[in-house]
C-alpha cells in the first residue's frame, strides 16, 4: 500500500506542470508564491493597454489621439528597465539584500498609479468643476506614468530575484512558469475586470481599478516575503559598481556581441510587431471577412507562437547555435508576411490565416532562440542578470512599441495618398495602406537577417555556452 503511494506520488509530480522547476533551495510552494507578482503585472498591462484605453475612448469620449499618446508613456520609459536591472545588480542594503527594495519601489509606484487612475480619467473627460483646464491631461500622464515604472521596475526586478534563486539546471523552467503566469494573470485579469465593468458607471470604474491597485499591493508584498536571503556581502562587481550606470551600460553596450544581439531583437520585435492592429482590419475590409472569422486570428496567432516556443525547445539541444534558429524564425515569417499580401489581390481568405498563423510561429521561434543566447552571456560573471534583462525588455519593449505605432501611422498616411490619386489608379485601393506596412515588414525582417550575420560572426569570436542547462531561453523574457 506504502509502494503504490509513493508511485502515485512520484507519476502526480511528472505530470504535474513545472514541478521540475524546484530545486533543495527552491521549492515549488516557494516559486508560486514568487510567480505571484506576474499576475500583478499582468493585470496592470490590462488595464493600461486594453480596459482604460477602451473606457477613455467609449464611454467617457476621450479623443483616440489622446488616448494614444498616454499609452505610449510605459512603452517610452522602457529603456529605464536597463537602470533598474543595473541598480539591483549592484545595491548593496544594510542588510544585504539587493532585489527586494526594488521590488518594493516597484509595486509602490504600480499601487501609486492605479490608485489615483481612475479619478484622473474622469477629470479628463470634462466632469470637472474647479481646476486648471489642463489638469485631467497632467494627472492621467502622471498615473500612466507611474503605473508604467511600477510595470518595468517590478518586472526586472522579479525575474532577476527568481533566476538569482534558481540553479543553473533549474534556471530555464522557473522563469518560464513566471512567464506563463504572466499570460495567466493578462487572461484571467481581462475575464474579470470585464465582468465588472459590464454594468459600466464612473462609482464602479474607481472601485474596480482602486481594487487592482490593492490586489497589486497584496499580491507582490505574498510574493516576495521571505524570498530574498539576508546576506552580510553582496557579491558584485566592485569596478562596475564605482563606475556607476552610464560608464557601466557605455562599456556593456560596447561589446559587440550584445550591441548586435540588441539590435537583433530590437528590429525582430518591430518586424513582428507592425501587423498587430492591422491584421483583423485588414480581413474585415480588403477580404470581407465577418467579425467571428478575424476573432479567430488571435487564436491562430498564438497557436502558432505556442508551436514555434515548442520547436525552439526541442530543437536547441540539436544545433550548434541558436542563430540558426532565428534566422528560420524570420524566414517563416516573410513567408507569413506573402501569404497574407497575396491573400488580397487573390482573394483566397485561407491564405490569410494561414499566414498569420506562420507570423505566430516565427514571434515564438524567434523569442525562444535569442533568448537562449541572452541566457547564455548572462552567465558571465562580468554581467549582472538584473542589466541583461533589463536591457532585453527594454529593446522587446520598444520595439514593439514603435512596430505598433509606425504600422498604424503608416497605413492611414498612405491609404490617405493612394485614396487621393497620388500613386494612380492602378494603387488607388484601400488595400494599398496594409500592404505598404506588410512590404515594410519583410524588408525590416531582412534586415534584421544582415544583424543577425553580424551577431553569428561575433558569437563565432566567444565560447558561448551552449549545454542543455542552458537550451531553452523562453524562461529569461521579462515583457
Amino acid at each position: 500500500m506504502i509502494l503504490a503511494k509513493e508511485h502515485i506520488y512520484k507519476i502526480s509530480r511528472k505530470i504535474l506542470p513545472f514541478s521540475d522547476a524546484e530545486s533543495a533551495d527552491f521549492s515549488l510552494a516557494q516559486l508560486l508564491r514568487l510567480s505571484l507578482f506576474q499576475i500583478s503585472v499582468g493585470m496592470a498591462t490590462v488595464m493600461l493597454a486594453g480596459t482604460l484605453n477602451r473606457v477613455m475612448i467609449v464611454e467617457l469620449n476621450v479623443p483616440a489621439s489622446l488616448v494614444a499618446i498616454m499609452i505610449a508613456i510605459p512603452v517610452l520609459i522602457a529603456p529605464l528597465r536597463t537602470f533598474f536591472g543595473f541598480k539591483s545588480d549592484t545595491y548593496k542594503s544594510v542588510i544585504g539584500w539587493r532585489r527586494i527594495p526594488y521590488m518594493w519601489f516597484g509595486s509602490i509606484f504600480q499601487f501609486g498609479g492605479l490608485a489615483i487612475m481612475p479619478f484622473s480619467i474622469i477629470v479628463l473627460s470634462g466632469d470637472q468643476t474647479v481646476g486648471p483646464s489642463w489638469a485631467g491631461e497632467v494627472l492621467v500622464a502622471v498615473a500612466f506614468l507611474f503605473t508604467g515604472l511600477g510595470i518595468h521596475m517590478t518586472q526586472t526586478v522579479g525575474l532577476a530575484l527568481a533566476a538569482d534563486r534558481a540553479t543553473p539546471e533549474t534556471r530555464p523552467r522557473v522563469v518560464a512558469l513566471l512567464y506563463f503566469m504572466f499570460l495567466f494573470g493578462m487572461g484571467i485579469s481581462a475575464l474579470i475586470i470585464g465582468a465588472l465593468l459590464a454594468d459600466f458607471s464612473k462609482l464602479r470604474l474607481i472601485q474596480v481599478v482602486q481594487g487592482a491597485a490593492v490586489m497589486t499591493l497584496v499580491l507582490n508584498l505574498v510574493a516576495v516575503w521571505r524570498q530574498e536571503f539576508i546576506q552580510k556581502s553582496v557579491e558584485v562587481n566592485v569596478k562596475e559598481q564605482k563606475d556607476g550606470f552610464l560608464l557601466t551600460w557605455k562599456k556593456f553596450i560596447e561589446e559587440r556581441r550584445i550591441s548586435s544581439l540588441i539590435w537583433v531583437v530590437f528590429l525582430g520585435t518591430m518586424a513582428f510587431a507592425m501587423q498587430d492592429v492591422l491584421l483583423e482590419p485588414y480581413g474585415g475590409q480588403i477580404l470581407g471577412l465577418s467579425v467571428s472569422a478575424t476573432t479567430l486570428l488571435t487564436g491562430l496567432w498564438a497557436f502558432g507562437s505556442l508551436l514555434g516556443l515548442a520547436v525552439a525547445a526541442r530543437k536547441t539541444i540539436n544545433v550548434k547555435s541558436p542563430v540558426s534558429n532565428t534566422m528560420k524564425a524570420l524566414l517563416v515569417g516573410i513567408v507569413g508576411f506573402s501569404l497574407i499580401i497575396f491573400s488580397s489581390p487573390m482573394q483566397i481568405p485561407l491564405l490569410y490565416f494561414v499566414g498569420t498563423t506562420l507570423i505566430g510561429f516565427g514571434t515564438g521561434l524567434f523569442s525562444v532562440s535569442l533568448l537562449t543566447l541572452a541566457m547564455s552571456f548572462s552567465s558571465n560573471d562580468r554581467v549582472g542578470r538584473g542589466l541583461i534583462l533589463g536591457s532585453w525588455g527594454a529593446a522587446q519593449a520598444l520595439g514593439a512599441g514603435l512596430g505598433i505605432a509606425i504600422g498604424g501611422i503608416l497605413r492611414d498616411i498612405i491609404n490617405k495618398l493612394a485614396l487621393s490619386g497620388t500613386f494612380g489608379t492602378t494603387f488607388e485601393s484601400d488595400a494599398t495602406g496594409y500592404l505598404f506596412v506588410y512590404h515594410l515588414e519583410i524588408l525590416i525582417i531582412f534586415i534584421t537577417l544582415i544583424s543577425l550575420g553580424s551577431l553569428s560572426q561575433e558569437l563565432n569570436k566567444k565560447n558561448i555556452d551552449n549545454n542543455k542547462d542552458n537550451r531553452f531561453g523562453l524562461a529569461e523574457i521579462p515583457s
